[in-house]
């Protein structure tokens, strides 16, 4: 989903967000420092298969996702997934910027327990250069994730 796409999703969706560049960084702790964003408001998505279908994993900037705990909270075998399993499913994204937004790819949405405590969430908007914010709770109302322990700190 290309950064305009989404924006335009989101304003058919009557939501507002905050467009922040920062200069390239690739992983989340870069992004999080590079944009003076906290790292806990910081949403990284994490690409898994769980049963063999694609599914993501939404959990803070400085958490590592936890296979155990997200197995037992989707009830099936769950392992990271590799990049050539989903590249191609997001076109006009770089690789590993993908929003947070699997609903719109048919592919079920897990966000950590910690981050729906938070009033805003910022995400990767499609490149390494761009970031979105928006209230947690419209991205849970556009998403619908399913509220789960990701990692042993949440």
């Amino acid at each position: 989903m290309p950064v305009q796409k989404l924006k335009q999703f989101l304003d058919d969706q009557h939501v507002k967000y905050v467009t922040i560049r920062h200069s390239p960084a690739y992983t989340a702790q870069e992004i999080a420092a590079s944009a003076h964003i906290p790292g806990k408001e910081l949403a990284k998505t994490v690409m898994v298969k769980i049963n063999g279908r694609l599914a993501m994993a939404v959990l803070p900037a400085a958490h590592r996702v936890d296979l155990e705990l997200l197995a037992d909270a989707a009830g099936g075998d769950v392992q990271l997934a590799h990049e050539k399993d989903f590249e191609e499913m997001f076109p006009g994204c770089e690789v590993g910027a993908m929003p947070p937004f699997g609903n719109l790819y048919d592919m079920p949405v897990f966000v950590a327990s910690s981050l729906a405590e938070d009033e805003e969430i910022a995400f990767n908007a499609g490149s390494h250069t761009e970031l979105i914010r928006v209230a947690y709770s419209d991205f849970a109302r556009l998403a619908s994730p399913r509220v789960v322990r990701l990692s042993r700190v949440d």
